[in-house]
């Protein structure tokens, strides 16, 4: 058996034509023009390249984007006066503070300043504890993708036996939670869960989000699950020279695939539908918002 690779790149813009359309509508029925805006402190490549995508497919999907800049030394309370400014922005229908933030500012009171109906990343902790009791608050963008992938890919997911590798409250708690939702089985594994090789025998569906490369092997995998790989890890690559690198995920591929009735890749797997979810939650923001349901 050779899985079905799940093209992130493509079910992506699947979701992006989808904002497109529904931006589309709200313009025209509804004369409403959502708006998202992201806020960076300093200049962490990886995050400018990551903001400079999200601002460019903001674009892309017909909404308006704000975008700011400030000063690797920032204060904490400059920060949060500017996300205040943003709560009361009526223009400004997401708020989105790239992290990690320097380590001067508590990342925790930043994103406490978001508005929750605003709080696109849905990490504000209203929001966190609307997904663990009744829903309906905004979700985390990645556990989202996870979520829109795994239904595309498997429809119902009633009764599925679900492991989820990992416990930050970015991905792993935030999937348990939507696998929950969606009348899974869920089990919650991480690096010091003992005999992790057969939990993962056991499950119909791994997601992988515990950041160490390749930790879960490819012959642990029970055939005929369906993986979701959300890990994005830089490894060596002498093959490819001196000094080269390569990304590689939490699940050992390979020998995953050969397994495995589905898996995403790294990359090109889980990391596109990001961006993507944050335009949709964008959108179902700006809905909540102006009482509209489209």
């Amino acid at each position: 058996m050779t899985a079905t690779i799940i093209d992130g790149k493509a079910f992506a813009q699947t979701v992006r034509d989808g904002v497109a359309r529904d931006v589309a509508t709200l313009a025209t029925t509804h004369g409403i023009k959502p708006g998202l805006a992201v806020v960076i402190v300093g200049h962490d490549p990886a995050s400018q390249v990551y903001v400079r995508n999200k601002v460019r497919q903001t674009a892309e999907a017909g909404m308006n984007g704000f975008h700011f800049e400030l000063p690797e030394d920032t204060p904490e309370a400059e920060l949060i006066a500017k996300v205040n400014a943003l709560n009361a922005d009526p223009a400004v229908n997401g708020i989105l503070v790239q992290l990690p933030l320097p380590k001067h500012i508590d990342e925790s009171a930043v994103v406490g300043a978001i508005a929750p109906e605003k709080d696109v990343d849905g990490l504000h902790v209203v929001n966190a504890g609307l997904l663990a009791s009744s829903g309906g608050g905004m979700v985390p963008c990645t556990p989202l993708g996870c979520i829109l992938m795994l239904k595309d890919t498997l429809g119902n997911l009633t009764g599925k036996k679900a492991l989820v590798i990992g416990r930050s409250i970015l991905v792993g708690k935030p999937v348990a939670q939507l696998l929950l939702a969606e009348n899974c089985t869920v089990t919650i594994a991480h690096s010091r869960t003992q005999d992790l090789a057969s939990e993962v025998a056991a499950a119909d569906i791994v997601v992988a989000a515990v950041g160490i490369p390749e930790m879960v092997k490819g012959g642990w995998i029970k055939p005929g699950a369906t993986v979701i790989d959300v890990g994005i890890n830089r490894v060596p690559a002498p093959e490819r020279g001196e000094g080269k690198t390569r990304l590689v995920g939490d699940v050992e591929f390979a020998t995953a695939e050969a397994r495995a009735d589905a898996i995403t890749p790294v990359p090109g797997g889980v990391g596109p539908m990001t961006i993507a979810c944050l335009l949709k939650n964008t959108v179902t923001a700006t809905c909540k918002q102006n009482n509209i349901d489209l």
